[in-house]
């Protein structure tokens, strides 16, 4: 018997809708951003126009629009749109899913696109389970995530997957979104007489950092408390609209990109990106420890005795982190950054291990030469270990001409930045004279 009251308990529903989600778009022409995903010609826009969709994995920040894509594959596939969040079900509640949709598919031959929201929550029994019907098409699949699939998701179901990665939106994105949610009348807040002005706007997009919901969020909370018909939305009532920003900022990608823009911005000698990148983790909770062990890591491993005392900064600065704690040690984090970043730079030690162990590994072990190997224990005379060994203290300079290896190698070379000028001259000669000591007659 049809439900005379759904059509009117559907709109009630709608009407009670977050801006956000009234103002998501039905149809493919509709959606904002992420043009080279969904753009002429790119691959998803041409499988959902030849109707081959398969399995889809849509990774990206928070408020890009991934459910909303999801439901418009859906719309424009003609599939049955099926949503699952992965925070509240269990293996049982993908299996029921699984079920209608092949039921519907044997009864009445429609397909079903089945969504589930934060896909990488769900543990390898339940990716598992999903496997058999996305390789023989009872469901066209399609999960979003905020994790990097290649880390948060099986190899089978990422090798049985299209990764579709959407970038935060643009300026101009959110721009056009604010725009539209003013000017429409079925959906957004064109009944409402709304004019927002131009740096009303700019705030709201840049508070927004690509995040539409979060836009429309704002705009929203402005108009509802505001009583003035027709209103102008202007910056202040914008600026009172937007709670403080939260940095967006999570334990799988943004830690890792975040941590690599910092090392990679330090290790170029631009301060000011370091100090930006050590400003978006701490704002974002990063756990200070984390950065001071990679500050003192850098040290040596980009800058070594080009700047020694680049060491001793970073350790002070992890010590200081330790006994200080947030929030007065971001001023020490911020000393060893701008330190580190000025120091002259140098990988010459970190090529000189790499290149010492590799030899370890692949060729023959050196073994120890007979003077150098220890004499400290009775037998050793007899056995002739330690004999014709030279005390470097006993050398008018310091250095005796003898062999340390036996074989002759330069694992250190030095750079012509910093310290390590001096310090090739002086390498130069006391290679000079070890390798005299090597080349004379035993």
């Amino acid at each position: 018997m049809p439900d005379l009251f759904a059509a009117s308990r559907a709109a009630n529903v709608a009407r009670a809708a977050p801006l956000a989600a009234r103002m998501r778009p039905r149809r493919l022409a509709d959606y904002v951003g992420q043009r080279k995903v969904v753009g002429e010609g790119m691959l998803l826009r041409r499988l959902i126009e030849a109707d081959r969709l398969g399995s889809v994995i849509l990774y990206g920040p928070p408020g890009v629009g991934k459910t909303t894509l999801a439901e418009i594959i859906a719309t424009e596939t003609k599939r049955r749109f099926m949503e699952l969040s992965a925070t509240a079900s269990g293996v049982k509640d993908v299996r029921d899913v699984l079920e209608a949709a092949r039921r519907r598919l044997e009864d009445d031959g429609q397909r079903t696109c089945l969504f589930i929201d934060e896909i990488h929550r769900f543990n390898k029994a339940q990716q598992d389970v999903l496997l058999p019907d996305v390789e023989n098409g009872v469901i066209a699949l399609i999960g979003a995530t905020t994790q990097n699939p290649f880390f948060a998701l099986t190899s089978a179901l990422v090798s049985r997957s299209r990764i579709f990665e959407l970038e935060t939106l643009s300026p101009e994105d959110i721009g056009e979104i604010l725009e539209r949610a003013v000017a429409d009348r079925e959906h957004g807040l064109g009944r409402e007489q709304v004019t927002l002005a131009p740096d009303a706007k700019a705030f709201l997009v840049e508070t927004s950092d690509g995040d539409a919901r979060r836009a429309l969020g704002g705009l929203e909370v402005g108009v509802l408390s505001s009583g003035a018909r027709p209103l102008d939305f202007t910056l202040e009532l914008a600026r009172e609209s937007v709670q403080r920003k939260v940095v967006a900022y999570d334990s799988g990608d943004t830690h890792y990109d975040c941590a690599s823009a910092l090392i990679k911005s330090i290790r170029g000698s631009d301060v000011d990106a370091g100090l930006y990148w050590l400003a978006r983790m701490l704002e974002g909770g990063e756990d200070v420890r984390f950065l001071s062990r990679r500050l003192v890591i850098l040290a040596s491993e980009d800058i070594g005795n080009a700047d020694p005392r680049a060491l001793m900064i970073a350790v002070a600065a992890m010590q200081a982190t330790e006994f200080v704690g947030l929030p007065e040690c971001q001023l020490t984090l911020a000393q060893a950054v701008i330190y580190l970043a000025l120091a002259p730079k140098s990988n010459a030690c970190t090529l000189a291990i790499a290149a010492a162990r590799r030899d370890v590994r692949e060729q023959a072990v050196i073994p120890v030469p007979r003077h150098l190997q220890d004499k400290h224990y009775s037998g050793a005379k007899r056995l002739g270990h330690g004999q014709g060994y030279e005390y470097s203290h006993d050398a008018p300079d310091g250095i005796a001409s003898q062999d340390y290896l036996g074989v002759e190698k330069d694992y250190y070379e030095p750079t012509h930045r910093g310290m390590e000028r001096d310090l090739a001259e002086r390498l130069a000669e006391i290679r000079r004279r070890l390798r005299q000591g090597r080349d004379e007659p035993s």
